[in-house]
């Protein structure tokens, strides 16, 4: 399908509904988790009938959801057909019938309550430093330029924040442009190392390891992977 324009979405008027990034949100409150669980439920059942889904986060007293088409069409200045991951007819469409769901299990919208982290690294060699990022976040090459017809690391299952590449200039010794700091369990934090290391990475401090360790990227740019370690027996 193709991609919808931001006032196509607008257009749309989906008023339980926010376009945050690449998707759309939506953040119902129910009365407790079971009714939510019960909310969901109903939502899958709506997936079924349209062969589309949405990802959720359930809690108690509230269901996030996000739609997002992972094959849309993006169309360039030249014509030139891109698959992204952007919002299409089918979201659009499934956002309203699960409003019409909310409304039946009495769950009640909070729109302004939705949010989206991103994170943003300034440079001049994304597709150099990109490797080293999308084996730190995700443990998977796929995750660089996964939707986007750039570099940018989004993972698919979405357990982290994209990761976007904005222009930066060159400069003579490694400064910080951000940094950030990645949970993994302790069964894949060597690995994760590893992987970071064979895209390009460099271990710069692993005195507090496996709590802490410190890897930059070819830029200087410093990643934290960090294990909380289970408690003592």
């Amino acid at each position: 399908m193709d991609m919808l324009k931001g006032d196509e979405i607008a257009e749309a008027q989906l008023t339980d509904w926010r376009k945050l990034a690449q998707g759309l949100h939506a953040r119902y409150l129910v009365a407790d988790f079971g009714t939510g669980a019960r909310f969901v439920a109903a939502v899958g059942e709506a997936g079924d009938a349209l062969g589309h889904y949405p990802s959720v986060s359930l809690g108690n007293g509230y269901v996030d959801l996000k739609l997002v088409t992972a094959d849309a069409i993006y169309r360039d200045d030249e014509g030139t057909e891109h698959v992204v991951e952007w919002v299409t007819q089918q979201d659009v469409d499934l956002a309203r019938r699960i409003s019409e769901i909310a409304a039946d299990h009495k769950a009640d919208a909070d729109p302004a309550s939705v949010s989206v982290i991103e994170l943003g690294l300034d440079t001049a060699h994304s597709a150099t430093i990109a490797p080293v990022w999308a084996a730190l976040l995700t443990g998977n090459a796929e995750s660089q330029g996964y939707g986007s017809p750039s570099d940018e690391i989004r993972d698919a299952t979405g357990r982290v924040p994209n990761l976007w590449f904005g222009d930066g200039d060159e400069h003579g010794s490694p400064r910080q442009r951000f940094h950030v700091e990645v949970y993994v369990a302790p069964e894949v934090a060597e690995q994760r190392i590893a992987a970071a290391v064979a895209a390009g990475g460099t271990v710069v401090d692993d005195s507090d390891a496996p709590s802490l360790t410190v890897i930059t990227d070819q830029d200087g740019n410093k990643g934290i992977l960090c294990v909380a370690q289970p408690p003592a027996k």
